[in-house]
């Protein structure tokens, strides 16, 4: 005699994985330029040490065509002398890695406390009605891909937007979003007001 409910080992019961493994795509090689660069870079760690070079192999990937996609993610394994998965793993847990095509301009609106209590979800908003698209939407132009990111460092100045990884505008409102996102069609990133703390 058991307590146990009876189990259906039939077939039919069990559940059938639909997982799909997306589309390598397009093989994906270092520029020669690019190369050259991760080949001076990796030297800066012992051979035992290899791995520690997938960030800069990643950024070198992402400075070449925009995203990394998985081809990319493979032929980073081979440069780096791992597997695509340990790759992966980079690529999925650091969000300034972009695994699709983004627009022109990647705007990742900070959307931690200092943010958040300056009105940072209603520039997300703002940024979302007057592009016309979701957050991780891109614009029909391609110009413009709207992201959230967690704190950007520069609490101070909130609420603040990161573009393309590596620029900065503070102290952005609601309604200072035509403006801003008009500014960066016409001026490019000299429209942007830069960040305090960035140090050349």
């Amino acid at each position: 005699m058991s307590f146990h409910a009876r189990m259906d080992y039939s077939p039919a019961k069990f559940h059938k994985s639909e997982r799909r493994l997306a589309d390598v795509g397009e093989p994906f090689r270092f520029s020669p330029e690019h190369q050259a660069t991760f080949d001076r870079l990796v030297t800066h760690y012992p051979a035992e040490r290899r791995k520690s070079a997938i960030l800069y192999a990643l950024y070198l990937v992402q400075e070449q065509q925009g995203y990394v996609s998985r081809a990319a993610m493979r032929f980073v394994a081979e440069q780096i002398g791992c597997t695509p998965a340990e790759v992966e793993d980079v690529v999925t847990y650091y969000v300034m890695f972009f695994q699709k095509p983004v627009g022109t301009y990647a705007l990742a609106v900070c959307r931690t406390l200092s943010c958040a209590l300056a009105g940072a979800e209603r520039v997300t908003e703002a940024l979302s009605d007057h592009l016309g698209v979701p957050v991780g939407g891109t614009d029909a132009s391609g110009t413009f891909t709207l992201l959230e990111f967690e704190c950007l460092g520069a609490c101070d100045r909130a609420p603040v937007v990161m573009v393309n990884n590596d620029h900065w505008h503070e102290h952005l409102t609601p309604d200072g979003v035509p403006k801003f996102i008009e500014d960066l069609r016409v001026k490019g990133l000299a429209a942007l007001t830069g960040c305090h703390h960035k140090v050349e």
